[in-house]
C-alpha cells in the first residue's frame, strides 16, 4: 500500500448495494476481507433478488483479479483507470482468517467482527495511511468505533443530496403575487396557450417542466423552455389545473392538479410522484392511466408492478398464475379501482370489465428484466424500496410510445440497505429533473380522513 493513500475496507452490504462499488474510490486502495467473499458466496444461491447482486459482485471481482498471482492478490492489483488524469488505486483481498484471534479485540464468532478486526489490523500495520471501514450497517459502524477504528463511513457515491429536505419538489412557490416580482416580460399566445418569457434571474435554478405557483388564487405556470438568460413559462392558471379530470376524478388541491397535468401530458414519458400516505399518488396514476388507455386510446395496455420484499420466496409459495400471485402485493391498485367504480351497480362486474378493456397486467418486477415494453403505460408503485440500478433496469425496458409512472413514499422504506437519501426514487428525481420528457411532483397536501389525520399528528 502506498503512503498517504486512503485504504477503504468494504463490508458485504456495499457490494450488494452496488456490485461495482470497488471501482468508485478513485486513486485510493480498496481491501475486501475474505469474510466478505464468504458472505457473498452464501448469498449468491438464495432465491432472492439480492442474490443476483452477489453474483455480479463476485464476477466483477474475478474479472479484475483473474490474471493476478496469489501474492499479487494479497499485495494489491492495480484497478483499471479511466484516463491519465484520474489514476486508480489497487484492489486487494485480505485473509482475515489468518489473524491471531488472541490479539484482536472482538470475538471471531460473527462475520461483522472479523471485518472490523481486518480494518483495525490494517490501521495498526499502516499508520501512515487513513484506514476507513465502509459499511451501510449503522450498528457495525458503532461497533467499529467502539473497538478502536478511527474512521468509518457510509457509502455515498450514489447519494446526490445530503438531506431529503433538499429533494426537488417539482414546483416552486413564490411568496405573495408572482406578477409583482416580474419586471420584464414578453408574451405570445397560440390558440388557448399563452407563453411568457421572463428573465432567468427570477428563478436561476429552475428546470424544464417545473411548475410555478404563488400564494394567490389564480396564477400557475410551467417552465417549458430555458436558456442562460430567459425562462419560457406556459400560463396554466389554477382554475385550469383544478378543472382537470380523468375517469371521474378531479384534483382536490393544487398539488394533485399539477400531478394530473403531468400524468395526462402525452409529451412527458416519465412522471415521478412522491409524498406521504393518503396524498393520492396511486389513485391519480390509475385514474389517468384508464383515461388515456380506454378513452383516449394513447396506449395499448397498462402494466402494474411494484417492489416486493423477498419476492422470489413469497411469490413462489402463493398459488396461481403470476398475476394471481401478485394480487396481494398490489392490493393498493385494486383498492383504487374499487374507489373509482364504487358507484357502479355491479362493482365486481365493472372491475373485471375494466381490467379486460384496459388490458391491465399485474407483473412482478423480477420479470421486467430483458423485456422491451412498447406503447404501454407502466405504473411502478412503492419504488422507494428499489435501488438506483434496479430502477434503471426497469426504465430502460420502456420502448417506443411507453410512459412510466413511478410513485413512492420516502418515509416508508423497508429495505435493509436503503435510506431516504440513497433510495432509487430519490436518485431518479434528481437525475431526471433536467430531462425535458420527465416531471416530478411532491404531493404535499394530504387528503385523508380526520381519523387518519389525528393519528398521524398524535400517535
Amino acid at each position: 500500500m502506498t503512503a498517504n493513500k486512503i485504504i477503504y475496507v468494504l463490508d458485504t452490504n456495499i457490494l450488494l448495494h452496488e456490485p461495482f462499488a470497488f471501482l468508485s474510490f478513485k486513486e485510493h486502495d480498496v481491501v475486501v476481507p475474505m469474510t466478505v467473499l464468504e458472505e457473498l458466496d452464501s448469498i449468491k444461491d438464495r432465491h432472492k433478488d439480492v442474490s443476483r447482486d452477489a453474483r455480479v459482485a463476485i464476477r466483477a471481482l474475478e474479472d479484475t483479479l483473474v490474471n493476478a498471482t496469489p501474492e499479487q492478490v494479497l499485495a494489491g492489483v492495480k484497478l483499471p483507470q479511466n484516463d491519465d488524469l484520474h489514476p486508480s488505486g489497487c484492489l486487494a483481498i485480505f485473509n482475515d482468517y489468518a489473524l491471531d484471534e488472541s490479539k484482536v479485540k472482538l470475538s471471531f464468532n460473527e462475520n461483522d467482527n472479523r471485518i472490523i478486526s481486518s480494518a483495525i489490523y490494517l490501521q495498526a500495520k499502516h499508520p501512515d495511511n487513513k484506514v476507513v471501514l465502509v459499511t451501510k450497517d449503522i450498528n457495525m459502524r458503532l461497533k467499529a468505533k467502539g473497538a478502536g477504528l478511527a474512521f468509518v463511513e457510509d457509502y455515498r457515491t450514489d447519494q446526490l443530496i445530503d438531506d431529503i429536505k433538499f429533494l426537488t419538489k417539482g414546483y416552486h412557490q413564490f411568496p405573495g403575487d408572482f406578477w409583482q416580482q416580474v419586471h420584464d416580460c414578453e408574451s405570445e399566445t397560440e390558440g388557448r396557450n399563452t407563453t411568457h418569457y421572463i428573465k432567468r434571474d427570477l428563478l436561476p435554478n429552475g428546470y424544464i417542466n417545473e411548475y410555478l405557483i404563488d400564494e394567490g388564487e389564480h396564477f400557475a405556470g410551467k417552465i417549458t423552455g430555458l436558456d442562460d438568460e430567459n425562462l419560457a413559462i406556459t400560463d396554466l392558471s389554477r382554475e385550469r389545473l383544478m378543472a382537470k379530470q380523468a375517469w371521474g376524478i378531479h384534483p382536490k388541491n393544487i398539488y394533485q392538479g399539477m400531478a394530473m397535468d403531468a400524468l395526462l401530458d402525452p409529451m412527458i414519458d416519465l412522471v415521478i410522484l412522491t409524498g406521504p400516505a393518503g396524498c393520492g399518488k396511486t389513485l391519480l396514476a390509475l385514474a389517468t392511466a384508464l383515461e388515456q388507455v380506454i378513452e383516449r386510446g394513447l396506449y395499448d395496455k397498462i402494466i402494474v408492478t411494484r417492489s416486493t420484499p423477498e419476492i422470489a420466496e413469497s411469490i413462489g409459495f402463493l398459488p396461481g398464475t403470476e398475476e394471481e400471485k401478485m394480487a396481494p402485493w398490489l392490493a393498493a391498485i385494486t383498492d383504487s379501482l374499487e374507489v373509482l367504480h364504487k358507484q357502479d351497480e355491479n362493482m365486481n362486474g365493472s372491475l373485471n370489465y375494466i381490467i379486460d378493456k384496459a388490458n391491465i397486467q399485474f407483473k412482478s418486477v423480477n420479470f421486467m428484466r430483458g423485456r422491451s415494453i412498447q406503447n404501454t403505460l407502466v405504473l411502478l408503485d412503492e419504488c422507494q424500496n428499489l435501488t438506483a440500478s434496479q430502477l434503471k433496469t426497469i426504465i430502460t425496458r420502456c420502448g417506443e410510445g411507453t410512459k412510466i409512472v413511478c410513485s413512492g413514499n420516502l418515509a416508508q422504506i423497508d429495505s435493509n440497505y436503503l435510506t431516504a437519501v440513497t433510495s432509487g426514487l430519490t436518485y431518479i428525481v434528481e437525475r431526471f429533473k433536467n430531462f425535458p420528457g420527465s416531471s416530478n411532483i411532491n404531493l404535499n397536501g394530504v387528503v385523508r380522513s380526520r381519523l387518519a389525520s389525528f393519528a398521524e399528528e398524535n400517535l
